[in-house]
């Protein structure tokens, strides 16, 4: 779903793991917000395949992060599919356990990769580099 929203406004993630401390050590190495660039970001934490399709149906997000090891559905191939499926998908960050999984989030049509365990440098790059990029498409 296309957000119309302002520079000023919070910018809305969805973050999607089975494993509640992935979902934690996503939101502990992001904080409230990722970069001073950016506004301040609010998160929807989701733990199931039917909770993310709905969220993602219904909610006006500007990034998704997905937990490429998540079971039973994992994110790549929910990456994959909302990229089909949503108008105007906003970017998509995967995590993955391997670097050897890079090549499948590619597949998958991620925006970006970033490994697990969570790396909070570098996962905070990767969705800087994504938020500015969706706020410049949006404003």
């Amino acid at each position: 779903m296309a957000r119309e929203a302002g520079a000023g406004d919070s910018l809305k993630v969805l973050v999607y793991s089975s494993n509640r401390n992935t979902r934690a050590d996503v939101l502990m190495a992001l904080g409230p917000r990722p970069s001073m660039s950016l506004p301040i970001v609010e998160y929807t934490q989701v733990a199931t395949e039917p909770a993310f399709i709905s969220a993602a149906d219904n909610g006006k997000f500007d990034l998704f992060i997905l937990d490429g090891e998540a079971t039973p559905a994992g994110g790549m191939g929910l990456a994959r599919q909302i990229k089909d499926e949503l108008f105007r998908c906003p970017p998509v960050l995967v995590l993955i356990a391997r670097p050897q999984d890079a090549w499948l989030a590619t597949w998958s049509r991620a925006d970006a990769v970033v490994g697990l365990p969570i790396e909070p440098v570098s996962t905070a790059q990767a969705v800087n580099r994504l938020l500015s990029t969706r706020l410049s498409l949006i404003t």
